[in-house]
């Protein structure tokens, strides 16, 4: 039965999967069962869309405001300056009179080029979110003449429902060398707290005096349009380009004239440029890279969510991960434990740059989580369960996650730690690692209670696996609180001062619950409920809690068995990356035909047509689930390929290979750039 439903999702998730290991093609689109990919800088996020020449949506990092669910923060959907409109003789293009309709995304370029042929035109349009440019966006557009006829493209912005106070502008630059016209809105945000301001502009190839004459329509509904016509003969070829820019005064005090002027900038560079530019900033993304040989589709799972995670974030900037990353507005745009436990550890091995960006969002937050800790009644620093770019708690008021799942400050102090193990850099622990991890001990100390049997006891919390609440003594909570102090104790060392005497003691004597028979108990009165994700296992890894062979493999046994997923009639209420603490512990151990069946558990049934994005549970119909990427992910980094990260640095541990793998190479891993690679 799970072969036949791998077969049947792989034949609809990847519809049209080549042996093209950096390309996956939608064809046969169908609107009512259609998914976008999405191209994206860690800036802004471009989703696609079913309808040809549009894209669904358009989020900007950075940007929150409060509107939608829950009363509280959310990340922005922003001017939809992307999309255009294409007539010929007067007849408008659409889903309806078309033919051989097909997106390709290109993984190693992070371009999505779309294809397909009218009565008299063939059209190719490549768009991208560039690189090197974080707010800025280009779209090549290249229409073929079957026969003689006129064409009319038409480039618009529009406002989504959500901006209010939209003014249009137009604006034509005119040049002795150049003609660059400008479309421009500009918006408040839904509580007027930001200015949004997109622009964008047509790039001709023609000699400055030679370009088609440009019409500037204002409509409805916060559009406005900048169209033009050109007659084309038999077999002629026509290429324009678009290129826009979305940033707001959460970005720069003057959203409006900067737009204008980044876009200006952007066209003036010229479609050439732009692309080069983008380009070689994604091979350079690509010198790290997780290669498998003698599996295509092992190949294109892996850079589909390298692609994603890389698309998500950038380096030097102060903005962290979403689980959904920019693919949307799910989950609010917010910072969950999901970033640092899923997400941050592949990102960390291959790109520690990019990784260190993610821990500047939390600790330029350090103040918001101190206050959060006080307000709770706690000393040092309480992270959010659901943080927003204020870095203050946005969780809905009827989630009991919020004021309860305090793990997430662990997970924000084991980040912390494991980036110095990697990079080593003390003048980033004296500066940011230290300080940090510090507030994250005093709150744990001052979490814990002392109990009557002389132990140390965290009470009232939601775990890990999010459907036990408010109980007392949850495995992955007291794991992470005992191992983060422990962290805390040695980043101190590090730097030369003393060890504190109270972060050890608390860390030695928090308990982990144990059955009569050793097998770790979830929480104080767990026996035996189903449950939504891992817990227990985490404390064999990624933390270091259970170390010993026996004990780690009585609690996969018994998890396993407990996990929603694996029970009849509870299919699809587990993330994605349940099953991928799994694959990761029993490769480990040597049980590679489990570790692979439970490896494709991990992302090939959460896959959805047309490209194989990830939805987060099995047959879910959300945007990209990045979190369940990064879970697949570290299947293959810290699973099959064994890489852990230890006081050494990355170190590899023995493992085997699928028997139908020929080798797994983890390209350029740490800060030294190194190659692992198991045969």
């Amino acid at each position: 039965m799970k072969l036949k439903l791998m077969a049947a999702m792989l034949c609809i998730g990847v519809a049209a999967f080549a042996q093209d290991p950096w390309k996956i093609t939608a064809q046969n689109i169908d609107p009512n069962h259609y998914y976008g990919v999405t191209v994206a800088n860690g800036m802004i996020g471009i989703t696609s869309s079913a309808e040809p020449l549009k894209v669904k949506e358009i989020v900007l990092n950075g940007a929150f405001d409060t509107y939608g669910r829950g009363r509280v923060a959310n990340i922005l959907k922003v001017f939809e300056f992307a999309n255009m409109d294409i007539d010929v003789n007067g007849q408008r293009i659409n889903k309806s009179n078309i033919k051989d309709y097909a997106q390709v995304i290109d993984l190693k370029n992070a371009e999505l080029l779309t294809t397909f042929e009218h009565e008299k035109i063939k059209v190719k349009t490549n768009m991208m979110a560039l690189r090197h440019l974080p707010h800025s966006a280009l779209i090549e557009v290249e229409i073929t003449a079957k026969t003689a006829c006129e064409i009319t493209p038409t480039s618009f912005i529009q406002a989504p429902e959500v901006l209010r106070d939209v003014e249009n502008y137009y604006h034509l630059i005119d040049r002795p060398h150049s003609l660059t016209p400008l479309l421009t809105s500009v918006a408040k945000s839904p509580t007027g707290k930001y200015t949004i301001s997109a622009s964008n502009s047509i790039i001709f190839n023609e000699k400055r005096g030679l370009e088609p004459s440009l019409v500037h329509e204002e409509w409805d509904y916060g559009m406005h349009k900048l169209k033009f016509t050109k007659q084309l003969a038999a077999g002629e070829t026509y290429k324009f380009a678009v290129v826009g820019t979305v940033i707001s005064s959460a970005h720069i005090s003057d959203a409006h004239n900067e737009s204008e002027r980044l876009t200006i900038f952007a066209a003036l560079e010229g479609t050439d440029r732009l692309k080069q530019k983008h380009e070689a900033a994604w091979a350079k993304l690509w010198t790290s890279d997780i290669q498998v040989e003698g599996d295509p589709e092992a190949q294109r799972a892996a850079h589909f969510s390298l692609y994603n995670l890389y698309s998500f974030c950038r380096e030097g900037q102060a903005y962290s991960l979403s689980p959904m990353g920019l693919s949307g507005l799910g989950y609010n745009g917010h910072v969950f434990w999901d970033t640092e436990l899923w997400m941050y550890p592949p990102l960390l091995v291959l790109h520690p740059e990019i990784a260190k960006s993610l821990l500047e969002y939390r600790f330029q937050r350090l103040g918001a989580a101190k206050e959060n800790a006080k307000n709770h009644g706690y000393q040092g620093a309480m992270f959010p369960w659901e943080s927003d770019n204020d870095g203050q708690e946005s969780c809905p008021v009827w989630a009991l996650t919020g004021p309860f799942q305090h793990h997430v400050t662990g997970c924000v102090g084991f980040a912390f730690w494991k980036y110095y193990q990697v990079t080593k850099d003390k003048s980033w622990l004296a500066t940011r690692g230290y300080p940090l991890l510090k507030e994250v001990a005093d709150f744990w100390v001052s979490r814990a209670e002392l109990g009557k049997d002389g132990k140390y006891h965290i009470i009232n919390v939601v775990c890990a696996d999010e459907w036990a609440e408010n109980v007392d003594d949850n495995a992955f909570t007291n794991g992470i609180a005992k191992e983060v102090l422990m962290y805390a104790n040695q980043a101190a060392k590090e730097l030369g001062y003393p060890e504190n005497q109270e972060w050890k003691k608390v860390s030695e004597d928090i308990v982990i619950l144990k059955f009569t028979d050793g097998t770790t108990q979830e929480y104080a009165g767990y026996a035996g409920q189903l449950i939504k994700q891992t817990d227990v296992n985490l404390l064999s890894y990624p933390l270091k809690q259970i170390t010993d062979k026996a004990s780690i493999e009585k609690d996969l046994d018994y998890y396993w068995k407990a996990l929603a997923d694996n029970n009849p009639g509870r299919k699809g209420q587990s993330p994605a990356m349940a099953q991928a603490i799994f694959s990761i512990l029993n490769a480990r151990l040597g049980n590679t035909d489990k570790a692979y069946s439970q490896y494709m558990d991990s992302y090939k049934p959460n896959e959805v047509p047309p490209f194989g994005v990830l939805a987060e549970t099995a047959g879910g119909t959300n945007p990209y689930f990045a979190t369940g990427a990064g879970g697949y992910l570290q299947t293959l980094v810290n699973g099959f390929a064994g890489l852990d990260i230890t006081d050494a640095g990355i170190v590899q541990l023995k493992t085997k290979l699928p028997k139908h793998w020929k080798s797994l190479t983890i390209k350029g891993a740490g800060p030294d750039k190194k190659d692992f690679v198991v045969k």
